[in-house]
């Protein structure tokens, strides 16, 4: 039977991922979060360089999601998977950098292309029939925190 609702472990634990984007966004928009976050963890935790830095990480990491999802598949379809697994951690190598905005910027556009490979890989049934309404939530999520950054 095809079950598309998400696990709620799944829905929680991706939720939670949403987080140190969104902190960006508040320290960028209510200084005194800043300046309490600075004072106890430091620089790197607040505006957009939490979300910047994070949002490269977990590009990455959804390249070996992917891969993982690869390995369901057989022949000429997993070799696909495997390379096609790879781009959202060579976008994040390459195309992130160059100060905020431009940085901020890739992120969104490679987000939004992970988002095509989600799709291409839920659509072969390599990923969970729920998988598409995980990462559209989680998708618009990203791309609405990392937005700000760019203006």
């Amino acid at each position: 039977m095809f079950d598309d609702r998400i696990p709620p472990s799944a829905l929680l634990l991706g939720l939670a991922g949403l987080l140190p984007f969104a902190w960006g966004v508040v320290t960028m928009w209510v200084p005194g979060t800043a300046e309490l976050t600075m004072g106890l963890i430091g620089p790197r935790f607040i505006g957009p360089y939490v979300g910047l830095s994070y949002g490269t990480v977990i590009l990455s990491f959804m390249s070996g999601v992917l891969w993982g999802f690869a390995t369901r598949a057989e022949g000429g379809v997993a070799a696909s998977g495997y390379a096609l697994s790879t781009l959202p951690a060579l976008w994040a190598f390459f195309m992130v950098g160059g100060g905020p905005v431009s940085a901020a910027m890739a992120l969104i556009a490679g987000f939004l292309g992970l988002l095509g490979l989600d799709w291409l890989f839920w659509n072969q049934g390599l990923a969970p029939a729920w998988w598409m309404k995980l990462r559209v939530l989680l998708t618009t999520g990203v791309v609405l925190c990392l937005l700000p950054v760019t203006l």
